[in-house]
């Protein structure tokens, strides 16, 4: 049910180290675009994973046997934070269909905090393979609370969840309230702390602000 890709050494590990780096955070377009980077490699592992139908295809000097993606694709991604991912992914599945979720933290004085969906855009999921994606998954609460959303648009045939890091609690969440029937995780990192307000540390910061500017 979960794929740590930090468990093997590839080229995501350089993007990583580079989007939790202070000092080359700085530069906004490197941000994003490693998160793009990551977020294509990632549909490029769950790739090796799904449906395929064995066809003949005409080349200008006779015919070849290929094959071709049968699953149809839905990426999904949580706004803003995952946009940059959700590009990559459609690097890879570029015939997907596509859904966006609004979901953030509402804080209370106490420091205390709900999570908020304000908006949910997708097409028909039925029987169709959903990539979920948000850089960070924290505590797992607002992945939860996205994906039984969408499960209004009908039920996927299996969700994919992508992060590029991910804390130890927010996978032990999603497993516990979900059948791995029916979700598979897919994390270029697995750190083990949450703060008091539910930030992973190490981690990186707040990725929404790091890839397009602070919010009031």
């Amino acid at each position: 049910m979960v794929h740590n890709l930090s468990n093997e050494i590839s080229i995501i590990n350089q993007y990583v180290a580079e989007i939790r780096n202070i000092n080359i955070q700085t530069d906004r377009w490197r941000f994003r675009k490693n998160l793009e980077r990551i977020g294509a490699l990632m549909g490029f592992e769950i790739s090796k994973h799904l449906e395929y139908d064995e066809t003949q295809v005409e080349t200008p000097l006779g015919i070849a046997s290929c094959y071709t993606l049968r699953s149809n694709i839905v990426v999904g991604s949580i706004m803003r934070a995952g946009f940059p991912m959700h590009n990559g992914l459609l690097e890879i599945f570029d015939h997907a269909d596509n859904a966006f979720i609004s979901a953030y933290r509402k804080h209370s004085k106490d420091g205390s905090f709900k999570i908020k969906l304000e908006y949910v855009s997708g097409p028909d999921l039925t029987d169709k393979i959903l990539l979920l994606c948000d850089p960070m998954l924290a505590t797992g609460a607002s992945m939860g609370l996205t994906y039984k959303a969408l499960l209004e648009y009908g039920k996927p045939k299996h969700t994919h969840i992508i992060s590029a890091i991910a804390s130890s609690e927010g996978v032990d969440y999603l497993k516990r309230n979900f059948s791995k029937s029916d979700m598979t995780i897919w994390t270029a990192a697995i750190d083990d702390e949450l703060t008091a307000q539910a930030y992973i540390v190490p981690g990186l910061g707040d990725a929404g602000d790091l890839a397009f500017g602070k919010k009031i």
